[in-house]
């Protein structure tokens, strides 16, 4: 049988991106949940109860490339192409002032995120969308509370800033290096660690959560 490349895709990214990237994985494969390979999420795998792993480390003149494949037979881990394996939807609509926002509503329907802000067209709503599905997975989280402050080298062009709010909730936003809130929770979190819960839901949902229009 000839051998068929089902999917393949070659980019640059900063090391936070490509940890959430192998983290997505690892956290799929320990609970045995399809395991997405592509940043859009549309090819997945079922992941195998065992694989065979090959590690190789070469250098090539002033590169170095580590490949690490898992082989395994096709019945013990079905793929699967054209998929949506996010757990989000975006929803793009109109509110009652006339401006454009969208939201980020996971599937047990919860909004996980917000624009935050209206827009004055779709088009720019959709222009932050995007910028969010961009920035998000990658992005590094500070900690207000203890004065944290983002490394100069970040994962991506965006800053997840946790902190508390004059209620006493704990609450994120995602500042773009331009100092802009490209999102936010859009709700306060009873404590800290379920607001980080709810960023890393939205780090994992936005790469291929679908785009749908709503009334309001």
């Amino acid at each position: 049988m000839t051998d068929e490349t089902i999917h393949e895709s070659t980019e640059v990214q900063k090391r936070r991106r490509l940890a959430t990237f192998f983290g997505r994985l690892a956290d799929r494969f320990r609970r045995g949940e399809a395991v997405p390979v592509d940043d859009d999420q549309s090819v997945t795998i079922d992941p195998p109860a065992e694989a065979e792993v090959d590690v190789e480390l070469t250098r090539a003149g002033d590169d170095v490339r580590l490949d690490v494949g898992l082989e395994w037979p096709e019945a013990d881990g079905e793929v699967e192409t054209d998929v949506v394996a996010s757990k989000a939807r975006f929803e793009l609509y109109e509110d009652a002032g006339g401006k454009y926002r969208w939201r980020l509503v996971h599937r047990n329907g919860n909004v996980i995120a917000d624009s935050g802000e209206g827009y004055a067209s779709r088009q720019k709503a959709e222009q932050g969308l995007e910028s969010v599905r961009r920035n998000a997975p990658g992005a590094y989280t500070v900690d207000e509370s203890k004065d944290e402050e983002a490394p100069e080298e970040g994962g991506s062009n965006a800053t997840f800033e946790l902190f508390e709010d004059a209620e006493g909730g704990w609450r994120w936003r995602l500042v773009h290096q331009n100092g802009n809130i490209i999102a936010d929770s859009g709700q306060g979190y009873a404590s800290k660690q379920k607001a980080k819960q709810g960023l890393t839901s939205v780090q994992n949902n936005v790469p291929g959560a679908p785009v749908e229009e709503t009334d309001s």
